[in-house]
């Protein structure tokens, strides 16, 4: 179980990240002479070399039963498919609200004040708007527009269909695919779907993408991240993201023929998933760090891991999460 955050519990990648972020890193370290077992997590905890072996050890027989061919082009060409199956047959029970927003992500929570200025913010890849109806039920500015897409349509159904939903004009959901513009998009995407319904480009405050581009296809990420380009303002529009890190806990739980791609998978249900580290990320985004910029397309405001150690202190277990996460601000105009 990983326990409620009362703190953010992100570390920042050097050079990536101001000292403003120092005191917010994570309430609980285990530094030399603790007992592991005395509390259920532990941040920061980077593992020891054991753990690092064994990774090494259950990547290589990943590496033996890849995925097939046939198998993997199904699943790339049918992947948003997959996703409306899953929304089909758990709605909006599998995944909770994302309470946590308030600390990592506190600017969401600043333009849900009253004297907050007129604010667009998008979410892509919704879900069943965990982040959205948080943001929704607290709000307080009367000039907030949320936006929740999600190229899943059964995803977008179930935002629709939310009590939360009813009865208000501040948030609107839409199918979209963010990946529109690539080989692996459903269809050739023209100028204007490249962009949400009724989205301008250069009219958004802020992209959120929460554990979206592990979903997508590496061949897709850039035409995503050129597609967030074009939508938010300029420099002042900001990229919030949340993601899994290279050899977080289910990447390693994978069996034989799972494995697409490095580091890429499928789930059983058909939903594929990418571990990041980050410089793929930095890279994606064509990403300068904080005050470095020339040419790149963004700075980057925050680039940080998230490492949490869980404990099972029953079956004397030790589980390490790694997340990646990222604040990113667009440096010039389209």
């Amino acid at each position: 179980m990983n326990p409620s955050k009362t703190a953010s519990s992100v570390a920042p990648v050097d050079g990536a990240e101001s000292s403003a972020y120092d005191h917010t890193f994570g309430s609980r370290t285990l530094d030399e002479g603790d007992d592991v077992w005395s509390h259920n997590a532990w941040d920061h905890v980077v593992p020891p070399q054991e753990h690092t072996d064994m990774v090494e050890e259950l990547l290589n027989k990943q590496a033996e039963s890849r995925v097939c061919d046939d198998d993997a082009a199904r699943y790339h060409a049918h992947a948003s498919e997959y996703w409306d199956s899953f929304y089909s047959r758990h709605e909006n029970r599998f995944f909770k609200d994302r309470q946590w927003l308030r600390i990592e992500f506190p600017e969401l929570i600043a333009a849900t004040r009253a004297d907050a200025p007129p604010t667009t913010i998008v979410e892509l890849g919704c879900g069943a708007g965990n982040t959205v109806f948080p943001l929704l039920s607290m709000n307080k500015n009367a000039n907030l527009r949320l936006v929740a897409c999600d190229y899943a349509p059964q995803a977008v159904q179930v935002v629709q269909n939310h009590p939360l939903y009813q009865n208000q004009s501040t948030c609107e959901a839409y199918v979209y695919d963010l990946s529109a513009g690539t080989q692996h998009a459903r269809s050739t995407a023209t100028e204007a779907e490249r962009l949400p319904p009724n989205i301008e480009p250069e009219s958004v405050d802020i992209v959120v993408l929460i554990f979206v581009l592990s979903a997508l296809h590496p061949n897709e990420w850039k035409a995503a991240a050129e597609n967030v380009y074009r939508m938010l303002k300029p420099r002042t529009g900001l990229v919030l993201l949340r993601d899994y890190g290279r050899h977080d806990l289910p990447q390693l739980r994978f069996k034989k023929n799972r494995l697409l791609d490095d580091n890429f998978y499928v789930r059983g249900d058909g939903t594929r998933v990418y571990f990041f580290t980050p410089e793929e990320l930095m890279s994606i985004f064509n990403v300068a760090p904080r005050g470095q910029h020339k040419q790149e397309r963004f700075e980057a405001q925050q680039m940080a891991i998230d490492r949490r150690l869980l404990v099972n202190r029953k079956e004397r277990k030790q589980m390490f999460r790694v997340w990646m996460q990222a604040k990113f601000l667009k440096t010039a105009s389209s």
